[in-house]
């Protein structure tokens, strides 16, 4: 994107085509690419630009500036926080809860993993490795097992513990969507019902790889789980990072952290500044701060 700002460069209605292609490219989105561009545009002609840098110049303050959501930030002042993970399967949900309980404990915090996919048994078996190396507690059931009743033997072992952070694996394929939905519901009534509140936070993980089905996966699991936040992996491109601005365009919720590679360490808060700044890079550049 870097060369779509040439200092100098005359502001003409082929830049326009090419910003609205690598922008689709890119994988914001054709509603979303069509409303930056509109935007744009009409800017421009109020304010008389001659050249593309200003375009340029704009679109990432704009764009900055619409990816810093307030809520970014994990909300674990109850104790015990219950954070409830979903997403489809495949999309990094088992890998990215280690990931958060390791992050946890480095903070110094308890945590405890819930084994909530019962349909699956590689599932709660990854779990438990992830329990192990981040030093977790586990609560599992046996394969097959109501899922709401693992979630609320969890629930139960976390409060008499005094734990810390509650962190709920959920399948990500039952039999029809509509199946799949209706268990995650039952899951957070569950959880309303032993706690008196909602999830401290219900986050969907989803593959930043797979682009517009991203998105759709995000408005369905946000119409059935009330999501409070987004976590994308398997960025180690900005290639397609314009999903991110995609999907919070459709539901307005904030990019919680996004996945770049298989460590711990990869696994990293989202912070807009630095996503712009990759967007803009020619080379491929990771996003995100260090832990």
């Amino acid at each position: 994107m870097a060369r779509l700002g040439r200092p100098g460069r005359p502001l003409t209605p082929e830049f326009w085509d090419e910003l609205e292609e690598t922008l689709i490219l890119a994988d914001f989105g054709v509603p979303t690419t069509a409303k930056i561009v509109t935007g744009l545009q009409t800017v421009a002609r109020q304010e008389a630009w001659t050249t593309t840098d200003l375009a340029v110049a704009r679109f990432r303050k704009d764009v900055e500036r619409f990816l810093t959501l307030p809520g970014a930030e994990l909300r674990l002042e109850r104790t015990p926080a219950v954070l409830l993970i979903v997403g489809v399967n495949g999309s990094g949900k088992t890998t990215t809860i280690g990931k958060l309980a390791i992050r946890l404990r480095k903070e110094g915090k308890r945590a405890l993993l819930v084994a909530g996919d019962t349909f699956r048994a590689a599932a709660a078996e990854q779990l438990a490795i992830w329990a192990e190396r981040s030093g977790s507690a586990l609560i599992r059931g046996a394969e097959g097992a109501d899922p709401a009743s693992v979630v609320f033997d969890g629930v139960r072992a976390a409060k008499a513990r005094g734990v810390d952070v509650v962190l709920i694996d959920t399948a990500g394929r039952l039999q029809t969507k509509t199946n799949l939905m209706e268990e995650l519901k039952k899951i957070r009534r569950v959880i309303e019902r032993e706690l008196g509140e909602p999830p401290a936070e219900t986050l969907l993980v989803v593959d930043g790889t797979n682009g517009q089905n991203a998105i759709s996966q995000a408005k369905l699991f946000n119409a059935a789980t009330e999501l409070t936040g987004i976590v994308i992996t398997k960025l180690d491109s900005t290639a397609k990072g314009g999903v991110l601005v995609a999907i919070v365009d459709e539901l307005e919720k904030p990019i919680k952290f996004v996945g770049l590679g298989e460590g711990p360490e990869d696994l990293r808060p989202f912070i807009p500044s630095e996503f712009i700044d990759a967007l803009f890079e020619d080379e491929c550049h990771p996003l995100g701060t260090p832990p």
